[in-house]
């Protein structure tokens, strides 16, 4: 279990050569981790069976099944079972950022975003992505086709971030191009005007998307423990200002403490899953979150 739950771990995923290798081996360490933990609602069979609920048929139930484990469990139908994802990724110049020890805000998004899409072909659900930065750059609508996994994943290792942010711009877009209800999951640090992007999350929620949104930050943009002083250059700008950090690191927190909290209060007010992750968080705790929405359980 240990060898296959170090590839959850970013900083050793970042070490491999090949992004489609780092999708499987961190998507098999959160499996194998299922397997072995006590999260025993979990399950990444959904393509072939469910619970047994009251009104199904008695004929579909699998008696096999029911043999191993005693419990009642009815055979999905190719209907019951596809679930269309489409996956956001910001990919914006703020996303570059990685402080000392850690890798960046868009290489975690794009190894996360790359473990789902994996994730979801194996269920045979389909996925698709989108990527932005002041505005759409890759639009891919899903699909279910195994090979369509290997289109996605040379979109995310050839996207470089750059550019400003247009949060809002994006999301509005690609809310217009879904013709099909389904489920949203959206990966960016959020650094845009938050009224601007609550109005595209809302436009998502009046066409029935069900959506996750995880906030992606470096743990120093949420602690700002940068040592006693510092050069900061705005990714974005180019813009430059030498400061001492350990005497705004109180305000800075108090600041982005309102920030993260004004998200999340929008999220639950919509009916979204808000999920904060850093940058040196282990892949399964995000890849747990979709488990949880994909069950019903979100």
């Amino acid at each position: 279990m240990k060898e296959s739950r170090k590839y959850l771990e970013p900083t050793t995923v970042a070490q491999l050569q090949n992004i489609e290798l780092k999708a499987r081996l961190v998507v098999e360490g959160f499996i194998t981790g299922l397997h072995k933990s006590p999260y025993h609602g979990f399950s990444v069979e959904f393509s072939e069976h469910r619970s047994y609920r009251s009104g199904d048929e008695i004929r579909h139930i699998d008696w096999k099944v029911y043999a191993r484990s005693n419990k009642f469990y009815v055979k999905q139908f190719e209907e019951e079972t596809n679930l269309r994802s489409m996956i956001v990724l910001d990919s914006s110049a703020s996303m570059n950022f990685a402080s000392a020890g850690n890798i960046s805000k868009f290489e975690y998004g794009s190894y996360l975003a790359a473990a789902m899409a994996f994730l979801m072909m194996k269920q045979r659900d389909a996925a698709g992505l989108a990527t932005y930065d002041t505005e759409v750059r890759k639009f891919m609508h899903p699909r279910s086709k195994q090979s369509y996994i290997a289109e996605l994943i040379k979109v995310l290792d050839t996207t470089k971030p750059s550019n400003g942010t247009g949060t809002a711009n994006a999301l509005n877009d690609i809310a217009e191009r879904l013709k099909r209800r389904g489920l949203v999951i959206i990966i960016s640090d959020f650094f845009d005007d938050l009224d601007s992007v609550v109005t595209a999350l809302k436009h998502f929620r009046h066409q029935n998307h069900e959506v996750i949104v995880f906030q992606t930050l470096d743990p120093r943009e949420l602690d700002f423990k940068f040592g006693f002083t510092s050069d900061f250059i705005d990714l974005e700008t180019g813009e430059e200002i030498s400061t001492q950090p350990f005497q705004i690191q109180k305000a800075y927190q108090d600041a982005m403490n309102e920030f993260t909290n004004s998200i999340r209060k929008e999220c639950f007010n919509l009916k979204i899953d808000y999920h904060l992750i850093d940058t040196s968080q282990t892949f399964d705790i995000a890849l747990k979150e979709y488990l949880k929405k994909r069950q019903g359980g979100g």
